[in-house]
């Protein structure tokens, strides 16, 4: 099966940066597209931001020029340094890929298991 491991999730006051970390493990032939979402209590999951395997990037406008996402792919690992933070991106933050487990075979997309990031003074 595939794994997806989150890390760098905590606390941080308003203005300030955090890095979350996601890697993929398991048994896995490729990954493509790997990507981050969040939930806010009471709020439907939204997307942050993605990245395919060649460098495309998609955001949401909410954090459009203060997120950066970014992929390793050697270790099929995706990064989303997260700068001048603000109370309203207090949620859990999930790591997401699409993954090929054989050659020649169709992509599945697995979920991590959200890592909580909360921004407050």
């Amino acid at each position: 099966q595939v794994q997806l491991v989150e890390s760098g999730g905590g606390l941080v006051q308003p203005g300030g940066s955090l890095r979350l970390s996601c890697a993929a493990s398991g048994s896995i032939f490729s990954v493509n597209a790997m990507g981050w979402y969040r939930q806010a209590p009471g709020k439907e999951r939204e997307l942050v931001a993605t990245s395919t395997s060649v460098g495309s990037t998609n955001y949401a406008d909410s954090v459009k020029g203060r997120f950066t996402i970014s992929r390793e792919n050697g270790k099929n690992t995706v990064y989303l340094q997260m700068n001048s933070l603000k109370p309203e991106d207090t949620a859990v933050y999930y790591c997401n890929a699409d993954v090929r487990r054989l050659p020649y075979q169709y992509d599945r997309t697995y979920w991590g298991q959200g890592t909580q990031v909360t921004v407050s003074s």
